[in-house]
């Protein structure tokens, strides 16, 4: 009985990239092209249809990111067909979106046949590796991710501590109230509103109020303590 092939899904908007994949994949006696799309929406139709093992994604093709909204749709419905993305830049970014989405590995497309070859099978057989680039905008979001939790639970102990005075000046300076207006609507006197945010300045150890401000709408903390 002949072993089963790797049924690959070529994404890519341009035909001469599909027609140099399709070469690639002819060269293995383990693989075969079941299905070329040229947009997203084509390979999300054919992906359901074909149920392919392996996707070659484009990232660029009808939109900047259409190859990464049809790599979240099919994860979300297909979760056992794996995606490799395909781009023709190296943009850190761009891609760390698309491994956001589920992704198991990306090629720059101006990989080797060889290279193309590797990754195929090394998605198929699970053994996709992390690669460098990756590892790196990983280690950088747990950094991140871990200095927001920080940051979050200090100035919560913070605001916990505020007046109810000096909390309404706070929510009204997040929305971008002057002090004028903010003196205006609560109807107090202007040096008030000034005593209240020296006060504000001194809770949070900052001379900025600004630095305040940035702060506390960069953590969301007026959404989050409206949903509790």
């Amino acid at each position: 009985m002949p072993e089963k092939k790797i049924r690959i899904l070529i994404a890519d908007d341009m035909e001469a990239h599909r027609r140099r994949l399709e070469r690639v994949i002819a060269q293995s006696d383990q693989m075969e092209c079941v299905a070329k799309a040229s947009s997203g929406y084509e390979t999300i139709m054919h992906a359901a249809i074909e149920q392919p093992d392996i996707i070659l994604m484009d990232i660029e093709m009808e939109s900047s990111y259409a190859g990464i909204d049809a790599a979240r749709q099919i994860n979300e419905k297909l979760p056992h067909i794996k995606i490799i993305v395909l781009t023709v830049h190296k943009d850190e970014n761009f891609i760390f979106s698309a491994f956001q989405t589920g992704i198991i590995d990306y090629l720059l497309k101006t990989s080797t046949n060889e290279e193309v070859i590797e990754a195929i099978l090394s998605a198929y057989h699970n053994r996709s590796p992390i690669r460098p680039m990756i590892a790196e905008k990983i280690r950088e979001e747990f950094a991140r991710v871990k200095r927001t939790e920080s940051s979050l639970l200090y100035i919560i102990q913070i605001i916990s501590e505020l007046t109810p005075s000096e909390l309404q000046v706070l929510r009204l300076l997040c929305e971008g109230k002057s002090r004028k207006q903010i003196a205006e609507e609560r109807s107090v006197e202007y040096e008030t509103i000034k005593k209240q945010i020296n006060s504000l300045l001194k809770k949070f150890h900052q001379s900025s109020i600004a630095e305040v401000i940035r702060s506390v709408n960069e953590l969301r903390i007026f959404e989050v303590l409206r949903k509790l």
